[in-house]
C-alpha cells in the first residue's frame, strides 16, 4: 500500500536520489528482461543507493580517508579487496599500481608460464622412462 500511495502522491521520486530513467535503461541492457514493472524499479534503485551508502561508510570506517575527513579511491579498493562482502568488486575497483609496476607483473606472469610449461614437459619426459 505504501508504494501504491508514493506512486500516486509522485513521491517516488523524492525516495531515491539515482535516476529512475537511467536505471530502466540498465535494467533494459539485460536479455532476460522484457518489462519492468514500476515497484520492481524503485526497490532496484533503492536497493543500488542502500548498497552504495554501505560500500561507501564501511570504506570511510575503515579506510585512511577519515584521516584527511574524506573518502578515497584507496580505500574502496581496500575494502573490495579486504571485506568478503565487498569482493565481487575487486575486478571492478582494484588497487592503483603504476604501469610500470604492471608490466614488471606482466613480464613475471609470462616469464613463470613458460617455466610450468617447460616443468610439465620434463614430467612428460619421466613418465615415458618409467
Amino acid at each position: 500500500a505504501e508504494m501504491a500511495a508514493a506512486r500516486l502522491s509522485g513521491t517516488e521520486n523524492r525516495l531515491v536520489s539515482l535516476p529512475l530513467s537511467r536505471i530502466r535503461v540498465i535494467m533494459k541492457s539485460s536479455p532476460e528482461v522484457s518489462s519492468i514493472n514500476q515497484d520492481a524499479l524503485f526497490l532496484t534503485a533503492k536497493a543500488t543507493e542502500l548498497f552504495v551508502q554501505y560500500l561507501a561508510t564501511y570504506s570511510y570506517k575503515h579506510g585512511r580517508g577519515k584521516e584527511k575527513n574524506a573518502l578515497t579511491y584507496t580505500d574502496l579498493s581496500h575494502t573490495a579487496e579486504e571485506c568478503e562482502t565487498f569482493q565481487f568488486l575487486a575486478d571492478i575497483l582494484p588497487k592503483k599500481i603504476l604501469a610500470s609496476k604492471y608490466l614488471k607483473m606482466l613480464e613475471k606472469e609470462k616469464r613463470d608460464g613458460e617455466m610450468r610449461e617447460d616443468n610439465d614437459e620434463a614430467e612428460e619426459e619421466e613418465d615415458e622412462d618409467e
